[in-house]
Formats: C-alpha cells, sequence, structure tokens
C-alpha cells in the first residue's frame, strides 16, 4: 500500500520565505540609530510580509510591516540588530533567515573616556552636566560638550565648561519642554577632546527623571485649629500635584526640631485660599504659639509626574511664629548672675578663714618665749610687748569667731 504525505502549502510558503536586502546601519543626531532594509528577493505574492527585529540576546523583540527600526541609546558599545521576514504576526511562526547588522565602537582607548557623566535639571530652566577624566587622560585635555533635544532642532555645543574641584561641569540652558506621546523626552549628550586623542562618551538623560527644584517661598504661618497653617508659592515652572513637601520647625523653647512630610499641599480650611497649582498651603499638627517656632520648607519631584524623585530643593528662607523670648529679662539675668556669684565667693571665703581659726587656733612659738625669758635683759621689755600684743590680737581673733557663733546658736 502506498501512503503519500501531503504538507500544507501556505506552511511551505512561510518555511521558504528568503531573508530581508540590503539591510543598513546609519546615525542620527548623537544617539539615534536608525536601521533600514528592502523587502526580500522572490517573495511569495500570497505572504503578507511581517519583519520581526530583535537586538543582541533577543531584546525589544517587535513585529511590525515597516522596513526600519530606530532606537536611542548611548553608543559606547556595539549594536546589533537581527531582522527576519515572516507571513504572519504569530512569534510562533519561524521566520527567514535573520540577517544582522551591527554598529561600531567608538574609536580609542576606553580608559580614556570620562566617567560618572551624569545630568541634573535645575527647575526645569537649565542643565548641568559633570563628569570626571578618564583614567589614562591628560590633565590638559581641552573637552568639548555637544548636546541635543528634539525641540532644538539641531546639534549645540556648550559654551560653558569649567571646573569643580576635580568633576569638570557643563551648564547650558533648556528651559521647559512639552511631553510627547509616543516617546519620552529626553536629551542626547557627548562629551569629546579638540584633538580626537580621547574616547567620545555618549549618554541619555531622560527629562522624566534628574530634576531638582529650585526653593519654595513661604507667604504665611497662621495658628489655627490646634495647628499652624502653611502658605507659601511652588518653585516656577513646577505645580503641587507634582510635588513634594519637607518642613522643619524648629521649638526656640524646647530646642526639638520636628520634620513632617507633605504628600498633598492641600488646606481643609475655607478661610485660606484655594490650592493653586502654582501655590501650596498644609497645616502642620501639633505645633503651639507658646514659643517661638522657626519654620523653612523644602520640596523634590514625584512619581506622579517624574520617575526620579531623590533630588530635594535647598531649604527656602527660614519664617518664625509665636511668642518671642523677653531680651530685657536675659540680659538682666547676664548682669545679676556674675554680681551674686562673686558675692557667694567672698561669703566663702570669709567663712573659711573663720572657720580655720577655730579649728586650728595659732599656737604661740615656745623658743620665742624662752629667749625673751633668758635673753638680753636689755630687750627684755619690748620683747614681752610684743608678746603682749600677739597673745591680744589672738584672743581678740578667738573671741570674736566664738561671739559669732554664740549669735547663730541664740539665733537659732
Amino acid at each position: 500500500m502506498w501512503i503519500s504525505h501531503v504538507r500544507n502549502p501556505k506552511f511551505l510558503e512561510e518555511k521558504s520565505q528568503p531573508p530581508v536586502t540590503n539591510l543598513s546601519v546609519s546615525i542620527e543626531n548623537l544617539c539615534t540609530i536608525i536601521w533600514t532594509w528592502n523587502p526580500p528577493e522572490g517573495a511569495s505574492p500570497n505572504c503578507s510580509l511581517w519583519y520581526l527585529s530583535h537586538f543582541g540576546d533577543k531584546q525589544d523583540k517587535k513585529i511590525a510591516p515597516e522596513t526600519h527600526r530606530s532606537k536611542e541609546v548611548p553608543l559606547n558599545e556595539k549594536i546589533c540588530l537581527h531582522v527576519g521576514t515572516q507571513c504572519s504576526t504569530n512569534e510562533s511562526e519561524m521566520p527567514s533567515t535573520l540577517v544582522e547588522k551591527c554598529t561600531s565602537p567608538p574609536e580609542g582607548d576606553p580608559e580614556t573616556a570620562v566617567t560618572e557623566l551624569q545630568c541634573v535639571w535645575h527647575n526645569l530652566r537649565y542643565m548641568k552636566c559633570s563628569w570626571l577624566p578618564g583614567k589614562n587622560t591628560s590633565p590638559d585635555t581641552n573637552y568639548t560638550f555637544y548636546y541635543w533635544h528634539r525641540s532644538l532642532g539641531k546639534i549645540l555645543q556648550c559654551e560653558d565648561i569649567y571646573r569643580e574641584g576635580q568633576h569638570i561641569s557643563c551648564s547650558f540652558d533648556l528651559t521647559k519642554v512639552k511631553d510627547y506621546t509616543f516617546e519620552q523626552p529626553s536629551v542626547q549628550i557627548v562629551v569629546k577632546d579638540n584633538a580626537g586623542k580621547i574616547r567620545p562618551s555618549f549618554n541619555i538623560v531622560p527629562l522624566t527623571s534628574h530634576v531638582k527644584p529650585d526653593p519654595p517661598h513661604i507667604k504665611s504661618l497662621v495658628f489655627q485649629n490646634n495647628g499652624l497653617y502653611i502658605q507659601g508659592e511652588n518653585p516656577q515652572n513646577l505645580i503641587s500635584r507634582c510635588l513634594f513637601y519637607e518642613v522643619e520647625v524648629n521649638n526656640s523653647q524646647t530646642e526639638r526640631r520636628d520634620v513632617f512630610y507633605v504628600e498633598e499641599a492641600k488646606c481643609q480650611n475655607s478661610e485660606f485660599e484655594r490650592n493653586e497649582e502654582e501655590t501650596f498651603c498644609f497645616m502642620v499638627p501639633g505645633v503651639l504659639p507658646d514659643a517661638l517656632n522657626t519654620v523653612r520648607v523644602r520640596v523634590k519631584t514625584n512619581k506622579l509626574c517624574y520617575e526620579d524623585s531623590d533630588l530635594w530643593s535647598n531649604w527656602s528662607q527660614e519664617m518664625s511664629i509665636g511668642k518671642k523670648p523677653n531680651p530685657t529679662l536675659y540680659i538682666t539675668m547676664l548682669l545679676i548672675i556674675p554680681v551674686i556669684i562673686a558675692g557667694a565667693i567672698i561669703v566663702l571665703l570669709l567663712y573659711l578663714k573663720r572657720l580655720k581659726i577655730i579649728i586650728f587656733p595659732p599656737i604661740p612659738d615656745p623658743g620665742k618665749i624662752f629667749k625673751e625669758m633668758f635673753g638680753d635683759q636689755n630687750d627684755d621689755t619690748l620683747h614681752w610687748k610684743k608678746y603682749d600684743i600677739y597673745e591680744k590680737q589672738t584672743k581678740e581673733e578667738t573671741d570674736s569667731v566664738v561671739l559669732i557663733e554664740n549669735l547663730k546658736k541664740a539665733s537659732q
């Protein structure tokens, strides 16, 4: 008996699709890679061509009908794209032979490339980027810095490059840009040198992160409903729903520093201004007006608007409210306390002198007495007079001390 095995013609067409042709790669702007290709030659007319593409290690797999693909990525290493054809969007379908095309890594010694390249967007007004020189870089290297953003239209060079200790920095204007629906806005940057002796360093800075706000401004402090109401203005270009707040209250009486975190800057009180995008208002509980309270506020971006929320602004200017200490009383105490201490020291010294006489009464010198008795008779009268005067003085001092002690006992 003869049995034939017939395969599905469509399956044969899917398995026999030829690979794409003329796969090429190009660089646009600073860090945008674009791959383009042509449809395969000899493809079946019954096949609706789809193109499977992915990067090395099968990352970011995509099936689409377009004959191109782009990626925004730092060009610090080789990047490869694999492209194949198939007749459907089914990921389990076996594609044609994959064609690969790679970018070339930057030329130069990797040890000469700058390190710790990072950028911070200050209050959505200007961006500051800083880096450290590479290990094998000459100290007199002259760096050049280029940046690009979609709203700029062209690649620009940073003219303001300066040193800050070991770091080298560059600042350039970058005002607030509108959000893009289909891709996250970002800034492409590259650091080179004029002579081409160092390896270029590329970076992609998302504009949804690394935002450091300016300090907020406190407008008023009011005690009400067992709490302290704080009103102020947000940093320019930033709105309340995109910010977290930190409040520090220093009490002059207890010398205690309390810190409060505020995630929603709204006042639940109709007497205060309604919270707007440019202002903030919130209540800090447990702050009483029995002492002078000094308040300051700082902010950072939150994850409702930005991915990064680690960069706090500097503290706002301080504002105080509450009872101030009486300066007259303070000065008076400064003057009286030294006088009291001096008087106590004098009394203590006098008391110790009297106490010493009582405990250790003076004892006459026997040698002097015998010398006066058996010495020169012509000086006899003078010596005995001196002895009498000494005895009289000692007796008077002893009698005075005894009298004082008797008076103290009588008063008790």
